[in-house]
């Protein structure tokens, strides 16, 4: 059985490569590839609707593929907790469609962002710093928004984060108490840098997409894995059993910075 597969953003980057990978695996097939121009209607009849369109127009295609029943593999940047929150809503009066949303298909990105995970328990100042290609158009970057989600989450009582004169614009933009600080510039494709302070020690971990083909293994992971999925999934890791509620330390205080 052959999965049929519609591509939203097909002329971008992200979606030149989403092609690339349905028409080399095994069992896949474009079925449709929608521009800026297209009638969201030319993805009925698909299996699978991969999403990798820009912020504005991501939850007009999504909410169009749920009430249509067609599952979705979203790679667009953008979808904050608030957003997450309300596709849930949608998806209980469509319970047999599943939604995969990957805020960074990198293999490396979301091992780094376990690795912040667990020393963000261990260090009370912490700040992100992201930056892309002139050509990406949000800001802070899906990945960039999720890492901090996480490390607060991942705090539990230590609670939020220190983060002096942060009423400052250009201390950065707070996401679950973290500055993030953005860059947007020629000669960058992506790169975050998580940086923890501590008494006496500064701990920096960087992860630096040098091509487009790092997105590669984890787009075709989490293609295959759309095709059964129901409900909501939200990161790489959930469909590679990497499972961040359980990246937890139990630092005593003397460890503690």
């Amino acid at each position: 059985m052959t999965t049929r597969v519609a591509i939203a953003g097909a002329s971008g980057r992200m979606g030149r490569l989403a092609r690339s990978i349905v028409n080399e695996l095994d069992g896949f097939a474009i079925h449709a590839e929608l521009g800026s121009q297209t009638p969201l209607s030319d993805m009925l009849g698909a299996d699978v609707v991969i999403d990798v369109t820009t912020p504005a127009v991501s939850p007009a295609v999504v909410s169009f593929a749920v009430e249509n029943g067609i599952n979705v593999l979203v790679g667009t940047s953008g979808w904050s907790a608030d957003r997450l929150a309300q596709l849930r809503t949608q998806l209980v009066t469509q319970p047999n469609v599943g939604i995969v949303v990957i805020p960074n298909f990198s293999i490396g990105s979301v091992l780094g962002t376990a690795l912040s995970t667990i020393a963000g328990q261990f260090f009370d100042s912490i700040e992100i710093i992201e930056a892309h290609h002139a050509g990406k158009i949000d800001s802070p970057s899906g990945t960039a928004v999720r890492t901090a989600e996480l490390i607060a989450a991942a705090r539990g009582d230590r609670g939020p984060v220190e983060a002096p004169f942060a009423d400052q614009i250009a201390r950065g933009e707070q996401v679950a108490s973290i500055p993030i600080h953005s860059l947007r510039m020629a000669g960058v494709l992506a790169k975050q840098e998580v940086i923890l302070g501590g008494t006496g020690e500064v701990l920096t971990i960087t992860h630096d997409t040098i091509s487009p083909e790092a997105y590669s293994t984890g787009m075709r992971a989490a293609l295959k894995a759309v095709t059964t999925a129901t409900g909501l999934t939200v990161g790489l890791d959930q469909v590679l059993g990497l499972d961040f509620s359980k990246v937890r330390a139990t630092p005593d205080a003397e460890a503690r910075s």
